[in-house]
């Protein structure tokens, strides 16, 4: 029999394909989940409206939606690189979804790349609603384009890998709570809505560590100061970055 009988040929696709097709499906997956839409459209969205048309968190001089928008952007962010990525992740290694994909032709590296881009993907969505709504209640922004996009992409990379430290070391119930009680923690005391100058001081310094709070005070100082680059802001998000995404690659289990 004759080479190229076969049609197709049998054997793994391309690995550029098999990525963007495992991308295209993990996207699928996060739009269509109730929970996740809560996390990454309704919440940011609802507290973006609501503090911006009420006065309820003293936010110093200006606009309360110059001051909110840069955080607001942070905690999308943070609710799909990291809540809903660790919530969704946690159940698929429980159902054993993992074990069966890390058998398949794509690698396992190749498997966490198409989650990284099905996030940055959902976030692009996400910037994108939020920021037509921030313009619509007055949203002033300044700054370089380029910082924002930096502290965006840091802070996508931090948040994923400690969503799949998350996801790959508890057990899926755990994961469950203790993500979104992360995020409840870090919505409060990261400096989202409430600044972090209304802190003690002594807790102010330990807060400012905070992937959460680097974030939305590196996008704040871009944003609403004008600012070049917020060196200080992406040195601790790069920190976080290696942290997470080393302890993900080392700890992480497949079952």
């Amino acid at each position: 029999m004759s080479a190229g009988t076969y049609a197709p040929r049998p054997g793994a696709a391309p690995l550029g394909r098999m990525i963007a097709a495992q991308t295209a499906l993990e996207t699928r997956m996060l739009l269509r989940n109730g929970e996740q839409l809560l996390l990454t459209v309704i919440i940011p969205t609802l507290l973006l409206v609501l503090f911006s048309a009420v006065d309820i968190v003293d936010t110093g001089s200006g606009e309360s939606v110059d001051f909110l928008t840069p955080g607001i952007l942070a905690l999308a962010v943070m609710s799909t690189a990291f809540t809903g990525q660790a919530i969704a992740t946690g159940f698929e290694r429980r159902y054993g979804v993992l074990k069966r994909l890390a058998a398949s032709p794509l690698p396992r590296w190749g498997l966490m790349t198409a989650k990284t881009l099905a996030v940055l993907v959902t976030e692009v969505l996400q910037v994108v609603l939020l920021t037509v709504i921030a313009f619509a209640l007055g949203w002033s922004p300044h700054g370089n384009p380029f910082a924002v996009l930096l502290l965006l992409v840091l802070g996508t990379a931090a948040f994923s890998g400690l969503g799949l430290l998350m996801a790959g070391t508890l057990k899926a119930e755990a994961t469950l709570a203790a993500a979104n009680l992360v995020f409840l923690l870090l919505l409060v005391g990261g400096g989202v809505i409430v600044p972090l100058e209304k802190f003690p001081d002594a807790v102010q310094s330990v807060l400012g560590l905070l992937p959460i709070a680097a974030l939305s005070d590196g996008l704040r100082d871009v944003l609403q100061n004008g600012a070049a680059m917020p060196w200080g802001d992406l040195g601790i998000l790069a920190v976080w970055t290696v942290l997470g995404l080393g302890a993900a690659a080392r700890f992480f289990r497949w079952e």
